[in-house]
């Protein structure tokens, strides 16, 4: 998802930063995609559980571009299991990749917007089960929810000095991934298309035009 969303703001003309653990694995992705789009990106490794991490990519990225416009929370972690088998290292890494480091992102960037009084756009990936929960998958829906509230947090706390916060929760959308840990039987594919008005999954261009949508200056007043 993460990768389909920035090939589509490079392609409306962003220069994009991307960043996670394995950098030959960023560098490799920002080569290809600069290859098919032109362009401008960013790799920065980085492992957004840990906030030195974290601020030292933001401000990498802000010393690079000398700004800095927009964030996607987009990394996520997540395991299919019954709640009771869990240990509390499984627990823990989901909620600090979910949770946590959506909170280090945002953080490091919306400090640095409000110190020079910048506009910025904060994007959150969450789940359709953020609201409702789900089972067997717990620890994501735990933070997931918390991202939610979040976003809906900062939406009223910082929307008056210039900066938007919004969520997309995309349903089921294939990515190699998410499709092998959580849906590895068709059948649950199956019941979860079931549940969508339009009877199918969604198409990956769909959601990098929505998340293109909510950090342009088309969504200003969405928030």
């Amino acid at each position: 998802l993460g990768r389909a969303m920035g090939e589509r703001f490079l392609q409306l003309g962003a220069r994009v930063v991307i960043a996670s653990r394995r950098e030959a694995v960023l560098r490799a992705a920002a080569d290809e995609m600069m290859a098919v789009h032109g362009g401008t990106v960013l790799p920065l490794a980085c492992d957004v559980r840990d906030p030195d991490a974290v601020d030292a990519m933001v401000a990498a990225a802000w010393d690079h571009f000398g700004g800095v416009d927009g964030l996607v929370n987009n990394a996520a972690g997540n395991i299919a299991s019954p709640t009771e088998r869990l240990s509390h290292r499984a627990v823990d890494s989901v909620l600090g990749i979910v949770l946590h480091g959506s909170f280090y992102c945002t953080l490091a960037l919306g400090k640095r917007w409000l110190a020079t009084s910048r506009k910025g756009r904060i994007l959150s990936i969450v789940t359709t089960y953020a609201e409702g929960g789900s089972a067997f998958v717990v620890p994501s829906a735990a933070a997931k929810a918390g991202v939610l509230a979040m976003t809906r947090s900062l939406a009223v706390e910082w929307g008056p000095r210039g900066i938007t916060c919004n969520a997309i929760a995309p349903g089921p959308f294939p990515t190699k991934g998410a499709w092998d840990r959580l849906l590895p039987d068709p059948g649950m594919l199956d019941a979860a298309i079931d549940r969508i008005p339009m009877r199918r999954p969604g198409e990956l261009i769909e959601l990098a035009d929505l998340a293109a949508f909510l950090m342009s200056d088309l969504s200003l007043y969405i928030n």
